[in-house]
């Protein structure tokens, strides 16, 4: 299980502010996303059906106006730090 609050690190925070990916959408990702093994160390999180499910029963009305930040991937280290952030283009597969 991954905490819940990520620690940024630089190129993180940077491509979160050059891709329009808000704080509020990385703590969602972090809390209610799903995650797949993404190398030695690291994982890949993102939102599946069960996870934006959970996001509509947490934001109730607000949800929908989130659904369009949704897209989004992690690729987060085995110590919690958030690696990088993107907008997510293609299904991701479960290995």
């Amino acid at each position: 299980m991954l905490p819940t609050m990520a620690i940024l690190s630089r190129h993180a925070a940077a491509r979160s502010s050059q891709r329009a990916i808000s704080p509020m959408a990385i703590d969602l990702l972090m809390r209610f996303g799903t995650s797949v093994p993404a190398g030695p160390g690291t994982e890949k999180i993102f939102f599946d059906k069960r996870a934006r499910r959970q996001i509509q029963a947490y934001a109730g009305p607000a949800a929908s106006a989130l659904a369009g930040h949704l897209d989004i991937y992690a690729v987060v280290s085995g110590s919690g730090t958030l690696i990088t952030i993107a907008h997510r283009e293609a299904r991701i597969r479960r290995v």
